[in-house]
């Protein structure tokens, strides 16, 4: 099976490195990290990576694997980007969007009609690219699979390969990794963590969100201009 993860510059590094632990230990499974250039890339908080093959070099997947973070809303308005991932989406078996991750399968066109996760605060828009909303840690609807912020990118990898493997094998890589989450502080979700705390959160990322929200009306109106027929 031929797993791709799309590699863009600002991505959340565990967005991609989680479901990689994961998916890089089942049976079969070869991984490419791919990026327009050979050029290495560095994650929203600075961590470098180098992709292994290019947009040109990449051969199609089984597996597509579609990161969040920050850098998605400059890939939800990059033509070369957008076309790429739908590309990459057309022949593939199954395809996993963590995050912010999720949005850029929504601009691909991918999402339409489709129940999707997406992290918290990003979740509403998924409605513009016509998904349906969805709020669970991990969301199947046919070959996709999306999930929730960041940690939920493990999880949803699990899932992943009880659905395209076996329920053993997804099960023993957990006890490889040894998941077991355990997190010292109750909260996680908007819904478990103390009021103050989520305005925290939410203040913290006003900016972020005013330009995300820039970046998918950009998109969506991209998609629908796309969608006119010209005569």
């Amino acid at each position: 099976m031929q797993v791709n993860f799309l590699l863009f510059p600002a991505l959340t590094q565990l967005d991609l490195t989680g479901p990689f632990e994961v998916l890089a230990r089942a049976p079969g499974f070869k991984i490419d990290f791919v990026s327009p250039t050979m050029d290495p890339i560095r994650s929203d908080r600075g961590l470098t990576m180098m992709p292994t093959a290019t947009f040109a070099t990449a051969g199609p997947c089984d597996i597509l694997v579609v990161p969040g973070g920050p850098g998605t809303d400059d890939a939800l308005v990059d033509p070369a980007w957008v076309e790429f991932t739908a590309s990459q989406a057309a022949n593939a078996q199954f395809i996993l969007g963590v995050c912010t991750g999720s949005l850029l399968l929504g601009a691909a066109g991918l999402l339409h009609g489709k129940r999707a996760a997406c992290h918290w605060q990003a979740r509403e828009f998924l409605a513009s690219f016509g998904a349906i909303p969805d709020d669970a840690r991990t969301c199947i609807d046919g070959n996709i699979i999306t999930s929730g912020g960041v940690t939920s990118g493990i999880d949803m990898a699990l899932r992943a390969v009880a659905v395209m493997l076996d329920e053993d094998a997804a099960k023993q890589i957990q006890l490889q990794i040894e998941y077991d989450p355990e997190p010292p502080f109750e909260g996680g979700t908007p819904r478990t963590s103390p009021d103050y705390i989520v305005k925290r959160c939410l203040e913290a990322t006003r900016k972020r969100h005013a330009l995300r929200s820039q970046a998918v009306a950009r998109a969506a109106a991209a998609m629908g201009a796309a969608a006119i027929p010209t005569a």
